[in-house]
């Protein structure tokens, strides 16, 4: 490891690390993987690339549709392939719970590039669970396309759900989290009483209905990076997206596309390391390299918020509108308590209700 690094990451933290890395030969390069398009180009730039080219250490980035099925049939197994794994908060609390990954410890956060103690640096929300790391924050929003929507633009969450008011293809994620909060949110449920009305029979059969009024005008995908591309080659008219892919098409390509920010879920997403990984040792380094104060800056390039407050102070103005800390007012933070606890049986309801 070459001095650089070491000044970089201190040679407290480090101590530990290297040596029992040098201890362990591992079998295969780290494996991260995270999600495609934009966000995952990305990571690669700022965060997976300068950590490769410090160490002399090779990376594997792979992409998923994100969940915790893949990482379910794994640690199962036994045959680990992942290592550091981005995933959702939305997921986060379940894998922990299912004993899907290891316990990050703290001290291997570095302090703020303005000397700032990590846990006072880090906003308290990105490390609530052990088994995670924040990285950035962002929004579930919907968007649309300005030349194939029609003259009656959407503005609300409840005109996405109004096909006679706006007809067209609609695009969701094909899972339940969103969706049904979303279907509940539009029905005129408030937000404060969502997930108590969601935990109950009633208000379940309640969302199912709401989704009913468009499942005939709903095209599903599985991957983020199909939203865009859905509301560009006009598979559909409204999509539902995490704002930084929306915003990558309006900045980076020129798209007619709008981001409509009512309603929004916010959500988090952190760097975790499966249960079992070869590789745990270089995965915490890996994680303390990656979320110092300016590896996590470059979420500015796709509009998403970067996990610590000395990230935050080096934002580009420009971009400061854009990103979800900036429309909080306009929505709610997902509960991810409640999808550890009904994340599954609400998976099987959800899948069962897409085949009638």
């Amino acid at each position: 490891m070459n001095r650089t690094l070491k000044t970089l990451l201190g040679t407290t933290v480090l101590a530990g690390l290297v040596i029992a890395g040098q201890a362990r030969a591992q079998e295969r390069p780290l494996t991260v993987v995270s999600f495609g398009g934009a966000y995952g180009a990305t990571q690669k730039k700022h965060q997976v690339d300068p950590y490769a080219a410090e160490t002399g250490k090779k990376v594997v980035m792979e992409s998923y549709a994100g969940g915790v099925a893949e990482m379910t049939a794994q640690v199962q197994s036994g045959n680990i392939q992942w290592d550091v794994v981005d995933i959702e908060s939305i997921d986060l609390e379940r894998a922990c719970a299912e004993g899907l990954l290891e316990v990050i410890p703290r001290d291997i956060l570095l302090p703020g590039d303005d000397g700032t103690p990590a846990k006072e640096d880090f906003f308290p929300v990105t490390l609530e669970n052990e088994c995670g790391i924040g990285v950035m924050l962002w929004g579930n929003i919907f968007a649309y396309n300005n030349e194939t929507v029609g003259n009656v633009k959407p503005t609300t969450l409840e005109d996405f759900f109004n096909v006679e008011k706006i007809p067209g293809k609609r695009a969701l994620r094909k899972r339940p989290q969103v969706n049904m909060e979303w279907a509940l949110l539009a029905d005129g449920v408030a937000p404060e009483k969502v997930y108590d009305l969601l935990a109950t029979p009633e208000g379940q059969a309640r969302a199912f209905a709401k989704l009913d009024a468009i499942k005939d005008h709903v095209v599903w995908y599985d991957s983020w990076s199909q939203a865009p591309q859905l509301l560009n080659d006009g598979g559909a008219v409204m999509v539902q997206s995490a704002n930084g892919r929306i915003y990558n098409a309006i900045a980076d390509e020129n798209r007619p596309f709008t981001i409509v920010w009512d309603n929004t879920l916010f959500d988090m997403d952190v760097w975790s390391i499966l249960k079992g990984s070869p590789n745990k040792e270089q995965a915490l380094e890996f994680i303390a390299f990656t979320t110092r104060t300016k590896p996590l800056v470059g979420f500015q390039d796709v509009a998403y918020g970067p996990a610590r407050k000395s990230s935050q102070a080096l934002v580009d103005p420009d971009v400061l509108p854009h990103l979800p800390s900036s429309h909080l007012d306009k929505g709610m933070k997902a509960n991810n308590v409640f999808w550890a606890d009904y994340g599954e049986s609400l998976t099987e309801k959800f899948n069962e209700w897409l085949l009638k």
